[in-house]
């Protein structure tokens, strides 16, 4: 049986290929070109046990590529490999070989390969995220302008209805007023952008049963619920649902000896994109659920809000777990009390 392991860059790749006995059999670097690597690796596919790629932000292409081709991959969790410290000399070759050797040990910690479909979509929501962040920008930069000039305030919704009439109309500059129509044009581009982005999500994502059931969750409404069921993808891979808590960022960390703290582990490990939606989620449900509240606010006594609030997220997070497991609709009985 062999082992391949491939060290990723931006603009090439090497590629060691190892048996058993981790003796290495194949050791290159190759463009980062399909084909090139594709032949390079055709004489031995047929005793090839599997492939592994580094998780970088350039690999969609070559595991796409590869699994067309017929080879088995797997995703190495790059954050969670560690190689001896007190190695003197590191290298590409040397980071390939122990891809393969890790592989051949089963210790390989391995990402997450979404399908290429589910995958776009996915990173469509991504993309509305990042264009609302944008337009966030733009809000605030007018409102400032305002308040630094006129020393009046503005709400985002009032800043989202300005036209260059009415700016015209503002008892500002005309320098400043070139620099507010300037953050109104974008506002409104990026809107557009947004408003367009949220119907194909729709379209892709309201014949999945699990985005209804996701929507009968106090605090999530139809955008919570495309990004948690994008980002969740299938369940199934989730071996229970503190598996899938950590995954959200909803658990501690602490590192804990003989009944005292001694240190933390990474509390950012998780997909940010799920840690986001579920405290979204929980400041909704505390606004508009009483159930959420009262626990929210049995949880603040103890601690304190931030705590409080990502209490609350890891009550719905399991709850979604559950329900996207099972197909039950939500019960907020059974989730806060």
């Amino acid at each position: 049986m062999l082992f391949c392991g491939i060290d990723l860059h931006s603009n090439n790749c090497f590629v060691v290929i190892s048996d058993d006995d981790d003796r290495v059999l194949y050791s290159r670097r190759l463009p980062n070109n399909l084909t090139e690597i594709c032949s390079a690796l055709g004489p031995y596919q047929s005793k090839l046990f599997g492939v592994v790629v580094e998780s970088t932000c350039n690999w969609y292409w070559l595991v796409d590529g590869l699994i067309e081709a017929g080879y088995s991959l797997h995703l190495a969790n790059t954050t969670a490999i560690k190689q001896y410290d007190g190695l003197k000399h590191r290298g590409d070759e040397s980071d390939a070989r122990h891809l393969a050797h890790i592989l051949r040990l089963g210790l390989l910690p391995e990402g997450h390969i979404m399908p290429r479909s589910m995958r776009a979509v996915r990173d469509l929501a991504r993309k509305r995220m990042q264009l609302v962040q944008q337009r966030t920008v733009q809000i605030l930069s007018i409102e400032t302008c305002l308040e630094q000039q006129t020393g009046g305030r503005i709400t985002s919704n009032d800043v989202k209805q300005l036209t260059d009439a009415a700016i015209d109309k503002m008892a500002i500059g005309a320098v400043e007023a070139i620099g507010m129509k300037a953050n109104v044009a974008v506002l409104q581009a990026l809107q557009t952008q947004i408003d367009g982005i949220e119907k194909v999500l729709a379209v892709h994502c309201r014949s999945n049963p699990g985005y209804r059931l996701l929507k009968s969750v106090s605090g999530i409404g139809p955008i919570l619920a495309s990004v948690i069921l994008l980002e969740t993808g299938s369940i199934e891979r989730f071996a229970d649902v503190g598996n899938y808590a950590s995954y959200c960022r909803c658990v501690g960390s602490i590192h804990v000896s003989n009944g005292k703290k001694k240190g933390e582990g990474n509390t950012k490990n998780g997909n940010r994109y799920l840690a986001w939606a579920y405290v979204e989620a929980a400041n909704f449900a505390i606004r508009y659920c009483e159930p959420a509240r009262k626990f929210y606010q049995r949880k603040k006594a103890k601690r304190n809000g931030i705590v409080a609030i990502k209490a609350v997220a890891h009550k719905l997070a399991r709850a979604c777990f559950h329900m996207l497991k099972t197909g039950e609709q939500f019960s907020i009985e059974r989730c806060f009390t």
